[in-house]
């Protein structure tokens, strides 16, 4: 049944793709943003990191305190994951562009459902629907699936509201 809704959205096969109209259009325009931003913020964090090596190098960390080899150090692994990241969220963002193209997009790839326009709006490249995306976190399914970015800057959304653990039920 998911094949059958997932094949009904394909792009035509005579690999002309239709123009984006619409809620699709705009969300094409938000997804080419996204990408732009983050690759500036790539490039700028890659350089600064690289920067920063170069001014204070493992050889001259000789020359300075413990503390602040250790706080440069910490800085730098915090930017490389950062920037690792970064780069998780570029691939979902580059992968929700091909599904644009292809015609797939907004269809969760694990049910074949229709993904609400609402949580596409908050998460433009979510690949699957919140009860899908729920079953893949329960089941760690992270072999199966490439785990989907749910933050764009590496935040999770730990403060929020947290599932009842204590009802037996």
């Amino acid at each position: 049944m998911a094949n059958a809704k997932a094949s009904a959205v394909k792009a035509p096969k005579n690999g002309k793709a239709k123009p984006l109209k619409g809620f699709l259009k705009s969300q094409k325009q938000r997804l080419l943003d996204l990408r732009d931003t983050l690759l500036d913020q790539m490039s700028g964090v890659a350089r600064d990191t690289l920067r920063s090596r170069a001014e204070g190098n493992e050889a001259s960390a000789f020359g300075m305190h413990q503390a602040d080899a250790g706080s440069d150090a910490y800085d730098r692994e915090f930017a490389l994951n950062l920037l690792s990241q970064e780069q998780d969220a570029l691939y979902e963002i580059e992968e929700a562009l091909k599904r644009l193209d292809s015609g797939t997009y907004g269809v969760c790839e694990m049910s074949g459902e229709k993904i609400p326009q609402a949580r596409l709006e908050a998460l433009p490249f979510a690949r699957f629907t919140v009860e899908c995306q729920e079953r893949l976190e329960q089941q760690d399914m992270s072999g199966h699936y490439r785990s989907p970015v749910t933050s764009l800057f590496g935040l999770n959304d730990t403060d929020g509201p947290s599932s009842d653990s204590d009802d037996d039920n």
